[in-house]
């Protein structure tokens, strides 16, 4: 596949890095990987970068960006942390990607049966993971709150829950950097929320 130069990607809008996105991860479901040379793609990034996304994602084994998009080199960034929670760095990262490298797309994405999601509605104690479980609390409680799901332990609710903290994520990045929300106001970048399907390989927006 043809690699996004600097000034293609400036012209790529961010309705279109979705929709590669997407399509790269229909051939992924699908099993019909794009045809790419890596280490001509390594050769070709050497001087320089164009990645025309930035994606937010767990740290789960399960889920690589790279791969269940179809991704070759250099083109997304790629933050990846337990529970897809943002912090300072995260977002600072985000900052750097989309103002400076003039990303159009930030992707928050969660999966199904996420072992950080399963642990803070668990309540889990541990080191500096407890402040990192924490993060997720604002989405349990607010699935415990509307009563229609209940059960830490049922794999409906862990969902749930997990879907929940995508958006309280994507809430977080405008709230906390004027940087992004200012960008997001004039339409100069597009945040979007996703779940990916630990058991199908499928990625659904939310």
């Amino acid at each position: 596949m043809e690699k996004h130069s600097h000034e293609t990607k400036n012209e790529l809008s961010s309705g279109a890095a979705l929709k590669l996105l997407l399509e790269g991860n229909r051939r992924f479901v699908e099993n019909v990987r794009a045809n790419r040379d890596l280490i001509r793609e390594v050769k070709n990034t050497a001087n320089g970068q164009s990645p025309y996304a930035i994606i937010l994602s767990c740290i789960d084994s399960r889920l690589s960006s790279e791969l269940i998009f179809d991704l070759g080199i250099g083109d997304v960034y790629s933050a990846r942390i337990a529970g897809n929670i943002v912090n300072s760095d995260i977002i600072a990262s985000m900052e750097f990607a989309c103002k400076l490298s003039g990303v159009k797309l930030i992707m928050v994405l969660g999966h199904s049966n996420c072992g950080a999601v399963t642990g803070a509605c668990a309540d889990a104690k541990l080191g500096l993971l407890t402040g990192l479980l924490a993060k997720i609390k604002p989405a349990i409680e607010k699935v415990e709150s509307r009563g229609d799901l209940s059960g830490n332990n049922t794999e409906a609710y862990i969902n749930e829950v997990a879907r929940v903290n995508v958006l309280h994520t994507a809430v977080q990045i405008t709230n906390e950097s004027e940087v992004l929300s200012e960008m997001v106001e004039k339409d100069e970048i597009q945040i979007v929320c996703a779940m990916y399907d630990v058991k199908t390989g499928a990625v659904q927006l939310l």
